[in-house]
């Protein structure tokens, strides 16, 4: 039984392929968890306005995922930190931006329906509805190519920024 636990494991943190999603949905839930934890202390316990609870949930989520997905995900150890950093940096305003955004307007939107009146047997406050319906847009549709094509590959971004004589050549 080990041996197959132990081939399983070995299966899962190669680098490629599903393997490599199924790594990637593993951080987000990790950093989905702390986000939503923080999100809903800080609005139920703490009473802060939602959008700021919702973006100060994001920023605890997005320290997460990046360290669980520079180490463990994407393997991208050769690639330094701080470039990693900086891509992931831009990648994750837009994610903030999205979740904040979409998490608002749908939030507003199901109270002006009779949808409101429904799901608030189910839940005392509206706002976490939204947050799990954008929340996972935004995972699926953005973060995750975005990390993948883009933050954890080694890229040498310095040759679009080299000159180049009439011909094409890069000048030294």
């Amino acid at each position: 039984m080990s041996n197959w636990i132990r081939k399983r494991w070995r299966q899962i943190s190669a680098k490629r392929g599903i393997f490599t999603f199924i790594r990637a949905q593993l951080s987000s839930q990790l950093a989905s968890f702390t986000d939503f934890s923080v999100s809903i202390i800080l609005a139920n316990v703490f009473n802060v306005f939602y959008v700021y609870a919702t973006f100060i949930g994001s920023v605890c989520g997005g320290i997460v995922n990046c360290i669980v997905n520079y180490r463990w995900t994407f393997k991208a150890l050769r690639i330094k930190k701080r470039y990693v950093a900086i891509k992931y940096f831009s990648v994750w305003i837009c994610s903030i931006y999205l979740n904040t955004s979409g998490i608002y307007l749908m939030t507003e939107l199901l109270r002006r329906t009779q949808l409101n009146v429904w799901l608030g047997h189910f839940f005392d406050n509206i706002f976490i509805v939204s947050k799990i319906i954008i929340s996972l847009l935004v995972g699926y549709v953005w973060n995750y190519n975005m990390q993948r094509i883009f933050v954890y590959k080694n890229q040498d971004f310095r040759k679009y920024f080299k000159k180049k004589d009439q011909e094409g050549e890069i000048i030294d």
